[in-house]
C-alpha cells in the first residue's frame, strides 16, 4: 500500500505539502495558534491547556509567549520549564524536540521543512523535513535561525541573530553567519 503524503512527510521523505490531509491539518494549526495567540490574559493553567491540546508534548512549567507559529504543531516536543520569547516560529513537518530548562529569546526560527536541490523536483512543489533537537539548558539568543537537520547539544549557547547551519556539540558558543564556536562570553551576546 502506497504511503499517504503525511506518511511520506513525518517519514522525511518527499511529499507534496499541498495534500488535502496536510492541509486540513495545518488549517486545525491555525485555529489553535489563532486561539493560543488571543490568550496572553489568560491563566498559567489555561495557557499550558491549550499548550498540550495544540502541541505533541509539552512537559511542566513551560512558557511559550504569544505571538507563537508553527506549521502543524504535533511534530513540537517541549520538555520540563522550556521558555519560548515572542514571536517564535517553528516550522514542524518532522519532529522538533527541546530539552529541559532551554530558554529561547524572541524571533528564533527553528526550520525543519527543507527543499530539493534539483530545480525540476521543487517545480513540482515538493518538499521534506529534517528533525531539530535542541538539548537542555540551551540558550538561543533573539532572532538566530536554526536550519532543519541541526542538533545543538546541551548546556549550548546560540548567539542572538546567528545562523545555525551545523551541529553545536554540548556546551559550545556559537555566533555568527554561519555560526561558528566562539569563545565569547555569555555577557557578550
Amino acid at each position: 500500500m502506497p504511503k499517504s503524503e503525511k506518511q511520506k512527510m513525518l517519514a522525511g521523505e518527499l511529499y507534496m505539502a499541498a495534500d488535502p490531509e496536510l492541509a486540513a491539518d495545518a488549517a486545525r494549526a491555525q485555529d489553535w495558534m489563532a486561539r493560543y495567540n488571543a490568550a496572553p490574559a489568560q491563566s498559567a493553567e489555561d495557557r499550558h491547556a491549550l499548550l498540550v491540546a495544540g502541541l505533541g508534548h509539552v512537559g511542566a512549567g513551560v512558557t511559550v509567549r504569544a505571538p507563537f507559529h508553527c506549521d502543524y504543531g504535533y511534530n513540537i516536543r517541549l520538555d520540563d520549564g522550556v521558555f519560548l520569547n515572542f514571536g517564535c516560529i517553528i516550522l514542524d513537518v518532522v519532529t522538533v524536540r527541546i530539552g529541559t530548562g532551554t530558554q529561547i529569546g524572541p524571533g528564533v526560527q527553528i526550520l525543519t521543512a527543507d527543499h530539493p536541490r534539483d530545480a525540476t523536483a521543487r517545480a513540482q512543489m515538493l518538499e521534506f523535513g529534517r528533525p531539530v533537537v535542541i538539548g537542555r539548558n540551551v540558550w538561543i539568543g533573539g532572532g538566530a535561525i536554526i536550519l532543519p537537520g541541526v542538533t545543538i547539544g546541551d548546556d549550548a549557547i546560540v548567539g542572538a541573530g546567528s545562523v545555525v547551519t551545523r551541529d553545536v556539540p554540548a556546551g559550545t558558543t556559537v555566533v555568527g553567519n554561519p555560526a561558528r564556536a566562539s569563545a565569547v562570553t555569555a555577557n557578550s551576546i
